[in-house]
């Protein structure tokens, strides 16, 4: 590639994840469940005791319903509202971004996240942490093994506390006996680096202290699924020697793909996109385009009578999307988190809310008598 120049990341200078002045401890922020939740106006009261009511007659019909978050949701401290929102058989299934996961996992690992971007980026610390960067990376390369995606590979490395790898000879041994098994690449992945790292197999224990407060150990030890939406570059597991961006797309990859097969149960069911302005309105429209081309091909209808509930902070635009959407001349047409779930069938309603209030609300009403 004769003039052109490219950054060798392997070279990124790494630092103790235990170094960082991070900015949230995580028995400061979390929101306990049994806690009243703080009022909110009575627009708002009406749309989540309806989106209650929306989710209890889905789980009675064994419909989806599926949450859509962002990394805020967690940083914010959430992540026991989820749990408990899981644990009550309210969600079929989770979905986050790369941001989610990496707070996630910092949270379990060590109780504190959130770095200061600014300040970082100047002295080209931003995202340069060890241990995020490398245990991520392990659980994904470990998880390709047995052919898990992002979320379900993370979630057990927080729960079981670590992994078990092959031995290098092992992997060698199974490379070459078959070369073209569909998990070829994913043991080469993992065996180059080990190779690179000087890892040994066996059993690497990584105590996680505070993994019950954990959305991705907690779906994992409760069987239910969450996928991961990352983009590569977009997330500070890039900033590290041992990024790999095909263990990455790996698992991302079958994540899309059992995202889709939520998106197949929705009929009748409810979405919740909580806080997540790209994440989950591009992999939603994707995803159920998808799902309703497979249906149509097997003579089947396309997905319908599911309930989109989009919370965010900011306005929406000034726009009244039970209108339908506005034209392309007003400034809300381009708020992509409201616009692209407006396209998507069913029926989609904006909540301006702070999106801890809005779930810890949602909670408390879903505890009432069910319908």
């Amino acid at each position: 590639m004769s003039g052109y120049k490219s950054l060798d990341v392997k070279q990124v200078r790494v630092h103790p994840l235990a170094s960082r002045a991070s900015m949230s401890r995580i028995e400061d922020i979390l929101v306990q469940p049994d806690a009243p939740p703080r009022k909110v106006s009575e627009a708002i009261r009406r749309t989540v005791h309806q989106c209650a009511d929306k989710i209890r007659l889905a789980r009675k019909t064994g419909a989806a319903v599926i949450l859509m978050y962002g990394a805020h949701l967690v940083k914010n401290g959430a992540s026991l509202l989820v749990d408990r929102m899981m644990e009550g058989d309210w969600l079929t299934h989770l979905a986050t971004n790369g941001a989610g996961s990496i707070h996630d996992w910092e949270f379990a690992f060590q109780g504190w996240s959130t770095e200061s971007v600014e300040k970082n980026v100047a002295t080209g610390t931003f995202g340069t942490w060890d241990e995020t960067g490398r245990y991520i990376h392990l659980a994904l390369l470990a998880g390709g093994l047995g052919d898990e995606g992002y979320g379900r590979a993370l979630g057990r490395f927080i729960s079981e506390e670590g992994v078990s790898l092959p031995s290098q000879s092992e992997l060698e041994s199974a490379i070459r006996a078959e070369p073209a098994h569909a998990l070829t690449p994913a043991r080469a992945d993992l065996l180059q680096s080990m190779r690179q790292n000087k890892i040994s197999g066996g059993a690497i224990r990584v105590p996680h202290p505070w993994k019950h407060t954990s959305v991705f150990g907690q779906a994992f030890a409760r069987g239910i699924p969450l996928s991961v939406h990352p983009g590569i570059g977009y997330d500070i597991i890039s900033n590290h020697p041992w990024f790999n961006g095909a263990a990455i797309g790996r698992a991302a990859g079958v994540d899309f793909a059992l995202i889709g097969g939520a998106i197949d149960n929705l009929d009748n069911g409810v979405v919740l996109s909580v806080g997540s302005a790209i994440m989950a309105p591009q992999v939603f429209e994707k995803s159920i385009s998808c799902v309703n081309n497979l249906r149509l091909q097997a003579a089947r209808s396309v997905v319908s009578n599911h309930t989109i509930y989009v919370v965010d902070l900011q306005d929406g635009g000034n726009w009244d999307w039970s209108k339908g959407e506005p034209p392309a001349d007003n400034p809300a047409y381009y708020l992509r988190f409201c616009k692209s779930f407006s396209r998507m069938g069913g029926e989609m309603h904006y909540v301006q809310c702070d999106n801890v209030l809005f779930l810890h609300a949602l909670l408390h009403e879903l505890r009432k008598n069910r319908l």
